[in-house]
């Protein structure tokens, strides 16, 4: 189904409900992966899209098509990540942090040693940066689309975006400054 389609069937009371399974269908993937890269574990990353679909449930009534449909659902996931990351913070202290990388093991990945070095590495971004390099990186985003779904400028973005591939680089190649 076409996107305007899609919303002509989202804003239409007889069609909402069947109009959202439709719409959970085509985004879900794609927005998992979003979340996924910037929470890290697939559990959080299904509950951080599970309270998006909620507030997009929500929030129908809300959208009125200044954007592109994919970028209002983007920035709900994104903010969703985002929030669960500081709830999270919020509840551990410095020790149970080092602990859990310490002991984490996600069945979803191969154990690939380079993999789980990015991972780490993108761990130690703050929130913004970890939010650009995701959408830039990972779903190969344009800087117009980005600032769209974080709502920050395109030069802020870029600055984000640069500071934040040389913390990864000095993470991962500590030896190379």
């Amino acid at each position: 189904m076409d996107e305007q389609q899609l919303l002509r069937d989202l804003h239409n009371n007889s069609t909402r409900r069947r109009a959202f399974e439709v719409l959970v269908n085509q985004y879900s993937e794609k927005l998992y992966w979003t979340a996924r890269h910037i929470v890290g574990v697939h559990e959080d990353a299904d509950d951080v899209l599970q309270n998006a679909f909620i507030k997009i449930w929500n929030k129908l009534d809300e959208f009125r098509g200044d954007s592109k449909l994919s970028t209002w659902l983007h920035r709900i996931v994104v903010n969703e990540a985002l929030d669960h990351i500081r709830r999270e913070k919020k509840h551990m202290n410095d020790t149970d942090i080092s602990e859990l990388k310490k002991n984490f093991a996600d069945t979803y990945f191969d154990g690939d040693e380079a993999e789980q070095l990015l991972r780490d590495a993108m761990e130690t971004l703050p929130d913004a940066q970890r939010a650009v390099f995701v959408l830039k990186y990972f779903e190969g985003k344009q800087y117009k689309e980005i600032s769209a779904i974080l709502g920050t400028s395109e030069g802020g973005l870029k600055a984000n975006y640069h500071y934040a591939v040389e913390k990864i680089r000095k993470y991962i190649f500590p030896d190379k400054d």
